[in-house]
């Protein structure tokens, strides 16, 4: 070793090697900061977004989707197609070989004496070799062509031969044209908007722009073609914020984390794979399952016992999409679930709502956030007695509603407000301290109407049939410890309405469910009433409006199934999963399922309810085949070896087989197929968009 460490590649000492005088090497300036990953490129972007989205059938995952033929193909079994094949050629070698040898007789050589001179037939001659040898090639050639054909060679050359080894290389696409190519923003440069579509353009291929910036500013472009925004503003800001431009309230581009796998430009989320069944149409076998709007608009519910997945597979998803869609600007997004019950994270929400949790920064308003008494005791008195009224879809609950609001407008005129929880509860109750503090209030107003309303109310207090002992008591339900900073109505708390889906709003609802089962239920109806009120009144419907609730059990009503059955027609929709339909009143269950447009039955379900959905699914006409076998017994040694040989090829003992073929008319899916042939993790989805176009029932793998 030298004096400087240094030391030769063969072990031996090496001189040292003179440096150069002069100030040290400085190492070049980093370009980022320590830690900090490179900046992407939009490369894939840039493919996401164009990559071709064909039109599909109702519920298809559009996404790189591959169609398929309507109905599948003839697939020839393997040991029929081979033996098959042996066969013609075996007969094409023996058509060969009896020509050949003169057996057929020589009229097969007529069209070659016919054709050629007769000098080139003389003996030795190159032209004649050449010709005959030609012209046996071409009988050869035409009888391979037709014994080929009717042994499907080519079908074997497809399925065994090197076309079946080779793996399909991936097709290169073409960059589309600049007027077709989405990243371009054509729509914008022909509206005028080109130095916005270049900004846009240029984030794009930098890396800079996410799906969520993509389907925001595509939203934000229809507001202009609409009217609601001006296209100089629209310009002002993209070319001010770039891809960040017309951002949520919110301020976030993303959620904190993603479990699906979303496609924005179509509006689906991914839940699982069409399995490959004979049960399934062919042009579904295979192909993602992708929900978006189109079909959330006609609600959905999903029933399946608990461990089948409604939350993590079906829930979550959803919540999850409609999520992204609001900080798109589409899509206004309620989440109702229990605490605890994996909806998702905290950040992904704008508004979170803990019922009974001290820590809550929000409340939740018990009248819907409307200052018509009402409109709020119609609300009110859906949720506190909505679930004890006839279940026969022609009942209301107008009695405890007339009662609701005899006592509502008269406290609302005096105080400017609505009662609090204690406070309804000792009015419900006919406490006189509080009824008389409301006329001595009323008499000195000069409000007549409601002084009349007052004193039928006091008429009424004990009487048979009086309905506002069980208010009172369903009212107590809430008048609990857990809830006491809750449902204010003093202008003290941050009261969350349902008033606020007219914008891109995302609502988390945690109900208390462990001690306040019963609570929780009313507390559910409560938030399905103000939804399908508050959406019937909306003045912006172009916004998917959506209500998720985890668990609907004790809350579908008459009412609830009406307000339902109108969502539609006002771009809204409900997600509903039950553990079971007995859940639901027998006379409400066929309205319930007739009024949802998509319907999902789990694994696990009991044939009872699996009958309640084959008879809204219905019946088809099938092609039913009847195959009866005689086997047939040969005598004669020659018939013995015929039968022989077709048991070789065929496999099967040769028999006389009778084919009866009948039209019958059979259930999509029994209740027996539905209870015992669903395997765990799938289930059986029938679908229907806001068009009307419909999905027959799919049995889907939601683990895939």
């Amino acid at each position: 070793m030298d004096s400087d460490g240094t030391q030769d590649a063969r072990g031996t000492h090496a001189n040292p090697v003179p440096r150069p005088a002069g100030p040290p090497d400085v190492p070049p300036r980093p370009t980022a900061a320590p830690g900090v990953p490179p900046r992407p490129d939009g490369s894939a972007f840039l493919t996401w977004l164009r990559a071709p989205r064909p039109e599909t059938p109702p519920g298809v995952w559009r996404f790189g989707h591959r169609p398929r033929p309507e109905e599948e193909p003839e697939l020839i079994p393997a040991r029929q197609l081979v033996s098959g094949a042996v066969i013609a050629f075996l007969v094409g070698w023996l058509i060969w070989s009896l020509l050949w040898n003169g057996y057929l007789g020589g009229w097969w050589l007529l069209p070659l004496y016919a054709m050629i001179p007769d000098s080139w037939a003389q003996p030795h001659s190159i032209a004649s070799v050449v010709v005959v040898y030609a012209y046996y090639v071409l009988i050869a050639l035409v009888i391979m062509i037709g014994v080929g054909r009717l042994g499907r060679w080519s079908e074997i050359w497809r399925r065994y031969g090197p076309p079946a080894w080779r793996q399909p290389a991936p097709r290169a696409e073409r960059p589309p044209a600049p007027e077709q190519d989405p990243a371009e923003w054509p729509q914008l440069r022909a509206a005028g908007a080109a130095d916005a579509a270049e900004r846009l353009a240029t984030e794009a291929r930098a890396g800079l722009m996410r799906d969520v910036d993509h389907a925001r500013i595509v939203r934000a472009w229809q507001g202009v073609r609409t009217g609601r925004h001006t296209l100089a503003a629209f310009t002002g800001a993209v070319l001010k914020d770039g891809a960040a431009a017309c951002l949520h309230p919110s301020g976030e581009r993303d959620l904190p984390a993603r479990l699906a796998r979303h496609d924005l430009l179509t509006g689906q989320v991914r839940l699982g794979t069409t399995a490959d069944d004979p049960r399934n149409p062919y042009a579904y076998r295979g192909a993602g399952l992708g929900l978006g709007p189109d079909l959330l608009g006609t609600s959905l519910l999903a029933v399946g016992p608990a461990g089948s997945g409604k939350t993590g597979t079906v829930v979550r998803p959803l919540a999850e999409s409609l999520c992204l869609h609001a900080l798109a600007g589409r899509a206004a997004v309620v989440v109702v679930g229990a605490a605890g019950a994996g909806l998702g994270p905290v950040d992904a929400y704008d508004v979170v709502v803990r019922i009974g949790n001290p820590e809550s920064v929000y409340d939740l308003d018990l009248y819907g956030g409307t200052s018509d008494p009402d409109e709020a005791a119609a609300v009110l008195a859906e949720a506190l007695v909505g679930d004890l009224a006839d279940p026969h879809p022609g009942s209301d609950s107008r009695r405890s509603t007339t009662v609701l609001a005899q006592l509502l407008g008269p406290f609302r005129a005096v105080h400017g407000r609505f009662p609090s929880v204690p406070e309804l509860r000792q009015l419900l109750d006919g406490t006189p301290g509080p009824l008389e503090e409301l006329r001595t209030a009323l008499q000195g107003s000069g409000q007549e109407s409601l002084l009349r309303e007052l004193d039928a109310r006091e008429r009424q207090l004990g009487h048979p049939g009086d309905v506002a002992g069980v208010l009172a008591d369903r009212v107590a339900l809430l008048d609990r410890p857990a809830f006491a900073g809750f449902f204010d109505t003093s202008g003290q708390s941050k009261p969350f309405s349902l008033k606020a889906l007219d914008h891109p709003v995302r609502v988390r609802i945690d109900l208390p469910e462990r001690g306040h089962a019963e609570a929780s239920r009313m507390l559910a109806r409560l938030v399905l009433a103000q939804f399908t009120a508050s959406v019937a009144v909306r003045e912006d419907r172009s916004l998917f409006a959506c209500l998720v609730l985890d668990d609907a059990t004790g809350v579908v009503t008459p009412e609830a199934v009406r307000g339902i059955q109108r969502l539609r027609s006002g771009n809204a929709g409900v997600v509903l999963t039950l553990r079971t339909l007995d859940d639901v009143p027998r006379p409400l269950r066929g309205p319930l399922l007739g009024s949802t447009g998509c319907r999902m039955a789990l694994s696990g379900l009991t044939p009872w309810d699996g009958q309640d959905f084959a008879e809204v699914w219905g019946k088809e006409w099938t092609e039913a085949r009847d195959v009866t076998d005689r086997q047939i017994i040969a005598d004669t040694p020659a018939g013995k070896a015929v039968h022989m040989l077709r048991r070789v090829i065929t496999g099967k003992a040769p028999t006389a087989r009778a084919v009866t073929v009948r039209q019958v008319e059979r259930e999509r899916w029994s209740a027996s197929e539905l209870a015992h042939g669903v395997p765990p993790g799938h289930a059986v989805l029938s679908l229907t968009t806001v068009k009307g176009e419909n999905a027959p029932p799919l049995l889907v793998d939601l683990r895939g």
